[in-house]
Parts: C-alpha cells; structure tokens; sequence
C-alpha cells in the first residue's frame, strides 16, 4: 500500500472504533441520525428512508438515502465516514437486483416498493 491508502486506513479503523458502522446495501431502510448544530446548541435529527446508492471509495464513501417527505421526494447523500454522524440503523433489509436504485425516483406508490429480504443474513458486501 502507498503512503496515502496507509492513512486512509488508520482514519477509518479510528472512526469505525468510535462509532460502528452496519453492513448495509441499497434496498435497506435506513435511520441515520445526524448532530445538527444550530447556534450555540446541538441536537439530534433523524433522517429515515431507503439507501438507494453505496459508493464504496474508501475514507470518501458515501451513500444515498431516499425518502417521501409531504409527497415530495428528498434525498440525502451522507459521507459514510463524516463526524456529524451519530449513529445508522437498518431498520429492514430490502430484496433488491440492482446496485444503484434511481429507478425509484420516477416511481409512486406501489410500484416503488421493496421487498422484503427473506432471511435476515448479513450480506455478502463488506463495508
């Protein structure tokens, strides 16, 4: 390994050490919670949805999560690594065949749901 991928790897054992970070794929519902500063005070806020993206890039991986907010769809990228994390949580695990699932954005209703994963395994795809 270079010079660069050696740091890179000691920055994520140390994050990962602080806060542990689930095996997840797009198809899961995710709720990640994330420390919002407004002012002089802090809080947690809640952002809880389906992971329809992963990129995997090392210290820079990041994934996308989708949700319907009033009819209207939202969607949020969060660095996978980022300090304003506080915590992930897979609340169900999706059935999908896709790596990235934008199909999702042109779709309603029932067509845009996922099925559920038969047997609750954790997936072959490391974080």
């Amino acid at each position: 390994m270079n010079l660069i991928q050696t740091i890179d790897a000691e920055q994520m054992a140390k994050l990962t050490a602080e806060r542990a970070i689930p095996t997840f794929i797009p198809g899961d519902t995710l709720r990640v919670s994330v420390k919002v500063k407004e002012g002089e005070r802090s809080r947690i806020q809640a952002f809880e949805g389906l992971c329809i993206a992963r990129s995997n890039r090392g210290i820079n991986s990041s994934f996308t999560v989708r949700k319907i907010s009033n009819g209207e769809g939202v969607e949020r990228i969060f660095p996978l690594y980022a300090p304003t994390i506080a915590e992930i949580a897979v609340i169900r695990r999706g059935d999908v065949r896709r790596a990235k699932l934008y199909y999702l954005r042109g779709r309603r209703g029932k067509s845009a749901r996922i099925a559920e994963r038969a047997r609750d395994t954790e997936p072959t795809v490391a974080a």
